[in-house]
């Protein structure tokens, strides 16, 4: 094992091995929902349908009406939802701008408290706190961290969660409906690529959190792969009690 002899080698070591992946961008939940849900909830939507014993056009229809009906729902829903929590965010915000106009020595104190609190001795506290609390957005930003637990700066967007959304589900909605579209006509190429694509997802998540591939990828294909197989017995029940 190296051993690392200079300060100077000890803070290129820890600058080159303490960096963090950007978990604030507002684009990964969504996409990889999104994905997920698409491959999972169009592969189990045409499994169903095809337990009905349909006709091949009918499984390919309903598979792109999935994907479209899918991925604009999500789009807007992942929209609304960002665009709400944003929103809720803002007026926090104006909240902490008006105490702070209005009663800059008491977010001043409350800000000296909060140190305190967390062991820094009192009279540096305070004074940190007026050095802090000089300039006004500089205030505001570390009451905003400090209190409420968000950076104002680094506020998810609505429209990149909505885009991250539509693109992915729409992607991961394709996968069961492509090989019918290439030409096949039975399920299991269909079942079979989607499967593929439910490991591949679930080992991609993997590489930005802390499970393995192999787990990850097995889990998402547990997953997927029981509600294709419950949606086609539930397809196979329904089309005989119709038929």
């Amino acid at each position: 094992m190296a051993i690392i002899e200079t300060e100077a080698t000890l803070h290129a070591a820890h600058r080159d091995n303490h960096t963090h992946r950007d978990v604030n961008g507002g684009w990964l939940r969504p996409a990889v929902f999104g994905a997920m849900d698409g491959l999972v909830s169009n592969l189990a939507l045409m499994t169903g349908v095809a337990g009905g014993s349909v006709s091949h056009q009918t499984i390919v229809i309903t598979g792109l009406a999935g994907l479209a009906a899918g991925a604009f729902s999500m789009a807007a829903g992942e929209y609304t939802s960002v665009a709400s929590q944003r929103e809720l965010v803002e007026a926090e915000l104006d909240v902490e701008r008006r105490e702070l106009r209005k009663h800059p020595q008491d977010e001043e104190r409350e800000l000296a408290e909060l140190y305190e609190a967390r062991g820094v001795d009192a009279e540096l506290a305070r004074e940190v706190a007026r050095q802090l609390s000089r300039d006004p957005e500089q205030a505001l930003e570390i009451h905003a961290r400090e209190e409420l637990g968000i950076d104002p700066g680094d506020l998810p967007s609505p429209t990149v969660a909505s885009v991250s959304s539509f693109g992915s589900f729409a992607l991961g909605a394709l996968l069961p409906v492509l090989p019918f579209l290439l030409g096949a006509t039975a399920l299991w190429p269909a079942l079979l690529l989607a499967l593929i694509g439910l490991f591949a997802c679930g080992a991609i998540v993997a590489k930005v959190t802390a499970r393995s591939w192999w787990y990850s990828g097995l889990r998402q294909l547990a997953l997927g792969g029981a509600a294709a197989g419950v949606t086609y017995v539930l397809g196979s029940l329904f089309g005989t009690a119709v038929g």
